[in-house]
């Protein structure tokens, strides 16, 4: 059963593979005057197919750049904008959604190390950290795309960020397609100074702070069956639930013996944690990114012997219905 499941899984890769080594075999035949050519003859049809085209060619790392001229040459700086972001995004989800059904649990089982400090830290900065690397113009657009899909980040965060921050190069190479197709060749320079402009101003905004991240302790993780199992067993706790007072009593409940205290409230307070208790702490919060926001607060105010419970109330909840159902499948069964 089990090499069974894997199935879709080993097709979905062997069709990955041969379409990105068909893709680099005849990368010399896709053209800048090809596709003109080719989406200026479906007529109203031509957006549609340039999307789904632009798509399908991130997926198998055919250069973007070719596409967002075209874009703009083929529907003007506006409209080849906007058709340029729309299958440049919709390409990107495609890789990042492919690598995480592929291979991500496989690396988050036998990540260790750095590789599990950095994929961590990756995880816990979110769309700062897809922000960076999409501002950043010399970080590989294709395999950038598969690389986070290995990571737990938010689906909604990666799309998010992927689109807003590719919007300003793709404007740029559609408004120097729209110029001309002799002028998009003559102008890649002037289109690269301001791409490095804006990677400056990226490095700026956003690099010190992920430094600051990477270089702090890696967090460290619990999982809900890990913390039943220590609870169950007596060990010493001390649960601090780091949502908001409503949160707290609300739908999902709070971990029996758990301390509310809101993160909002953490920088003023963080003394109170820990403060002549030699019991781990373990930080839980509806997911796990604001537990984790809580976990650097406390490293940084010198408290060290803290986890986060991974996947946090929601992933607690789910676990509680798993041994509900487990209870009473035993139970008919005896």
């Amino acid at each position: 059963m089990k090499d069974r499941a894997r199935l879709p899984r080993i097709g979905l890769t062997a069709v990955l593979a041969v379409a990105v080594v068909w893709a680099l075999l005849a990368h010399d035949r896709v053209e800048f005057e090809t596709l003109l050519r080719d989406f200026g003859g479906l007529g109203a049809w031509a957006p549609a197919g340039f999307v789904g085209s632009f798509a399908v060619a991130t997926v198998v790392f055919v250069p973007g750049s070719l596409f967002g001229l075209a874009g703009g040459a083929l529907f003007g700086p506006l409209w080849g904008t906007i058709w340029n972001l729309v299958g440049a995004t919709l390409g990107t989800t495609l890789a990042f959604l492919a690598a995480r059904y592929v291979a991500s649990d496989w690396v988050a089982r036998r990540a260790a190390g750095r590789l599990k400090q950095l994929t961590e830290g990756v995880e816990v900065e979110g769309w700062r950290f897809v922000a960076l690397m999409r501002l950043v113009p010399f970080v590989p657009f294709n395999l950038l795309n598969y690389a986070l899909g290995l990571t737990r980040l938010r689906i909604a965060d990666y799309v998010i960020a992927t689109a807003v921050c590719m919007a300003p190069g793709t404007a740029a190479y559609a408004w120097l397609g729209y110029a001309g197709r002799e002028a998009a060749a003559g102008d890649r320079q002037a289109l690269s100074f301001g791409l490095l402009g804006l990677a400056l101003l990226a490095a700026v905004i956003f690099v010190p702070r992920i430094v600051r991240g990477f270089r702090a302790r890696p967090l460290s993780w619990i999982s809900t069956a890990e913390l039943r199992r220590r609870l169950d067993a007596g060990v010493q706790l001390t649960v601090v639930d780091v949502r908001g007072r409503e949160e707290f009593t609300g739908p999902l409940g709070h971990i029996p013996g758990a301390r509310n205290l809101p993160l909002t409230e953490f920088p003023a307070r963080t003394h109170e944690i820990g403060a002549g208790d030699a019991r781990p702490i373990v930080l839980v919060c509806r997911t796990d990114k604001r537990s984790a926001a809580a976990a650097g607060i406390l490293g940084r105010a010198g408290v060290h012997d803290v986890m986060v419970l991974r996947g946090g109330m929601e992933e607690w909840r789910r676990s509680d219905g798993r041994e509900n159902s487990n209870a009473i499948s035993i139970g008919a069964r005896s």
